[in-house]
């Protein structure tokens, strides 16, 4: 195929330009302007729209195996792509849990059949999300993990985050650290604040995840390993990834829209469907999230996608599981919160939501280097519409942003030289 008149964005190489792009047997062939068609290639027009690398997401939960009824390889993949993103990375925390070389490989071989876009998976760091035993970090990265992560539940025992992160290390690949201090953590579910004391609820201190970021930086200076910080929502947790970072500490973060994007006053309008872990927090918080963003803080943007049934997310604020579905919104939120207001230029907003997180777990994705992976995602910036849960490619639609009024849209997303969304539709399976 060749990709016509659109405005070629990678931030990879730092180029850009209103240039085309050649397609061949999968792979980027050509970029530059005004390229001649071949006969034999189909044109895709791009004419008002920026084509950027395939979107990467490190942070998902497509539930697959054992909670399909949420979500499952096909149907997440279908999202991903909607939202333009080409690869994405699948928590460990499905059931059974991926803590052996054959759940590992079993997912691959699944992926390969089932996914329209590039999945990877982590492995957990702890057998059944445990805490107590270490799993065979070598194992699973020879069957294809690409990091390890308890994500879900945080590593409590700091004796056990050191030898994983040295474990990890040995084998030249990150520990993903879902951090909360469960004697803080135990029995809360909204920010602690005035929210909280308005609904009748136990708040939960930004503290319970800034003493576990803190301990986490300071093992990973011990140690001389790298630790990735997922889901950052405190403003003292982004100083304490600051700081480090100055310290020359190998400290990796990302941040999620909806903690970017809303704060805790949105329990009092949407319920359940605001309710995340780490919870939705204030707005001096959310300023934070923007700047560390911004200065380069936080390194990428990760949607946690985490789908629930309705059933289950109307069972009431104390019962009702964590988090929202993200991927058919991120794109769209990135560019009407941060992209918009100057807070973020195109070029970094896309450099955090392709390369960088790529280069964060060492995958060979999201650039547009000629002779690459054919991964593409055309989105018109311009373009304005909005939030219908009902018409996700996901399964579940538990967002806070239903109705919202969004701008930046995906037009097309193309994974290994083949076009799998266009206009609205999936197109391949």
């Amino acid at each position: 195929m060749l990709i016509q008149g659109g405005l070629v964005i990678d931030p990879a190489s730092g180029r850009q330009g209103q240039w085309d792009i050649r397609v061949q047997d999968g792979k980027i062939a050509a970029i530059g302007p005004n390229l001649s068609a071949l006969s034999t290639e189909t044109i895709v027009p791009a004419t008002g729209c920026i084509v950027a690398p395939g979107l990467v997401d490190i942070h998902v939960h497509f539930r697959d195996p054992g909670l399909t009824h949420k979500e499952d390889l096909s149907t997440g993949s279908c999202a991903a792509a909607a939202g333009g993103f080409t690869t994405v990375v699948c928590m460990a925390n499905t059931k059974p849990v991926m803590d052996s070389p054959k759940m590992v490989e079993e997912f691959y071989t699944r992926a390969a059949r089932e996914a329209v876009i590039n999945l990877y998976t982590v492995g957990s760091v702890t057998y059944n999300l445990a805490g107590k035993e270490l799993t065979d970090f070598a194992a699973l990265k020879e069957a294809g993990a690409v990091g390890f992560s308890d994500d879900g539940n945080p590593v409590e025992s700091a004796a056990l985050m050191r030898q994983a992160l040295e474990q990890a290390g040995s084998v030249g690949l990150p520990v993903i650290s879902h951090a909360g201090d469960l004697s803080l953590v135990a029995d809360t579910i909204v920010n602690e604040g005035p929210i909280a004391k308005r609904l009748g609820l136990k708040g939960m201190p930004t503290a319970a995840e800034d003493i576990h970021v803190a301990r986490d930086v300071l093992l990973a200076k011990l140690t001389g390993q790298h630790v990735h910080i997922q889901h950052v929502s405190s403003a003292t947790a982004i100083a304490i990834i600051r700081e480090a970072k100055a310290r020359g500490i190998k400290v990796t973060a990302e941040a999620g829209p909806h903690h970017f994007t809303l704060t805790d006053e949105a329990l009092l309008e949407h319920g359940t469907n605001a309710k995340m872990n780490p919870p939705l927090r204030t707005f001096s918080d959310v300023a934070a999230v923007r700047q560390g963003l911004a200065d380069g803080t936080l390194d990428a943007i990760a949607t946690d996608h985490a789908p629930h049934t309705a059933e289950e997310k109307a069972v009431g604020m104390k019962k009702a599981p964590c988090g929202i579905v993200g991927l058919e919104t991120a794109l769209a939120l990135v560019w009407t919160e941060l992209v918009r207001p100057n807070i973020l230029t195109p070029m970094q907003a896309l450099a955090k939501l392709t390369y960088v997180p790529a280069q964060i777990l060492g995958l060979n994705k999201g650039t547009l280097a000629p002779g690459g992976n054919a991964d593409i995602t055309i989105f018109d910036p311009t373009a304005q519409w909005e939030v219908r849960p009902e018409q996700f490619f996901s399964k579940s639609h538990n967002t806070p942003f239903a109705g919202r009024k969004l701008t930046g849209q995906v037009v097309a997303t193309i994974v290994g030289g083949r076009m799998v969304f266009n206009q609205g539709k999936i197109v391949a399976r």
